[in-house]
């Protein structure tokens, strides 16, 4: 009975994620299929997301409705390529709609140089429910003006 026991225990805790290691599962990109190029810039920008991003828009992408907006499965991700672009480069102001609910918040420019900004915009493009296959290249958000 003893050994039953042992052997359920040992089952259990080998079968049981810890708290940390659920939360990090959630914050990382799904384990697509992608190039080497774009891999490196998915996971450069998991870090850029972390650090300047997730406490607004959370670390699952879900944002805060009618406050901060979603960017897992962002309508207006997917529709306003060139201005999501822009506002993670230059910041936002003034009122979008983000799947039919309209925000009206201020998002700063957060200093990222044009590479950063293709890496947390790939990052994203690649993460939780998204799957927008045209990655974000440094000379795309070199283009985009103020």
């Amino acid at each position: 009975m003893k050994k039953i026991f042992i052997f359920l225990f040992m089952a259990g805790l080998i079968g049981c994620k810890s708290d940390k290691d659920q939360a990090s599962s959630k914050n990382t990109a799904p384990q697509k299929k992608m190039d080497p190029e774009l891999k490196e810039s998915v996971a450069r920008g998991a870090k850029i997301y972390n650090n300047f991003c997730a406490s607004c828009h959370l670390t699952g992408g879900e944002g805060i409705e009618g406050v901060f907006p979603p960017v897992n499965q962002s309508d207006w991700l997917t529709e306003k390529r060139k201005e999501a672009i822009r506002a993670v480069k230059h910041g936002l102001q003034g009122p979008i709609t983000v799947n039919g609910v309209k925000y009206d918040n201020f998002m700063p420019d957060l200093g990222l140089n044009d590479r950063e900004v293709a890496d947390v915009m790939n990052y994203i493009f690649n993460s939780w429910d998204n799957n927008i296959k045209e990655p974000v290249s440094v000379q795309e958000v070199e283009s985009i003006a103020k």
